[in-house]
C-alpha cells in the first residue's frame, strides 16, 4: 500500500460482484495493518441459514486480533473509531437508509463522505457491483442499485486506491483507467 502524501484520503476501495473475491482481497490488505477494526454492516438475519453460513465464513477468515463492530449504523460508528478500519460492505449502509427520501439521502452521503475524507488512518471499504446485468422489477431494487452506483462513484473519486475484483483476481483500477469527466 502507498503512503498518503498527496492530500487525498486514506481510503482503499475494493469493489466487485458476488463471489468475486472482494472481501478476501480487503482482508488480505487488512492483514498488513496493525490494530484494524472490521466493521460488518449487516442485519444478523438469524432465520436466514445461508446468510448465517456466510457470516461464519467471514468470521473464520478474519485474524483473531482484529477488532469487530457489527452494526447497521455506520456514521456514528465511524465518528467513534479512530484507528484503521475495514468496512464490509457499503451496501449495508444503503439498505439501512433505503427508505430515506432523496434530500435525506443526500445529507447522509455528504456526512459519510466528509467523515471518510477526514479519517487519518487507513479505511478499507468493500462495495458490491450489482448494476451490471438485470434491472430489478421492483422500485426498491432499482433504488438500491442507483444509490449504490452513485455512492461508489463518489467513494472512488476520493479514494487513494481503487480495486476491482473479478473471478478471484484483483485489478488496480487507478493504473488502467481514467476518470470520466463530469
Amino acid at each position: 500500500m502507498e503512503i498518503n502524501d498527496n492530500n487525498t484520503s486514506n481510503i482503499i476501495f475494493i469493489t466487485g460482484g458476488t463471489k468475486s473475491g472482494k472481501s478476501e482481497f480487503a482482508e488480505y490488505l487488512g492483514r498488513k495493518i496493525k490494530k484494524i477494526t472490521y466493521i460488518a454492516l449487516s442485519d444478523s438475519r438469524p432465520e436466514d441459514i445461508n446468510w448465517q453460513n456466510k457470516i461464519i465464513q467471514h468470521r473464520k477468515r478474519r485474524p483473531t486480533d482484529w477488532g469487530l463492530v457489527e452494526t447497521n449504523n455506520l456514521i456514528p460508528t465511524l465518528k467513534s473509531l479512530k484507528g484503521p478500519i475495514l468496512i464490509d460492505s457499503i451496501g449495508g449502509f444503503i439498505m439501512e437508509s433505503i427508505s430515506k427520501n432523496d434530500e435525506e439521502w443526500e445529507k447522509m452521503i455528504y456526512s459519510l463522505l466528509d467523515i471518510l475524507v477526514m479519517r487519518v488512518q487507513t479505511t478499507l471499504i468493500v462495495g458490491e457491483q450489482v448494476g451490471w446485468s438485470l434491472v430489478s422489477e421492483y422500485e426498491i431494487g432499482n433504488k438500491y442499485i442507483e444509490r449504490l452506483g452513485d455512492l461508489q462513484k463518489r467513494i472512488t473519486k476520493i479514494s487513494l486506491e481503487n480495486w476491482l475484483t473479478l473471478n478471484g483476481r484483483a485489478i488496480k483500477l487507478d493504473n488502467i483507467s481514467i476518470e470520466i469527466p463530469t
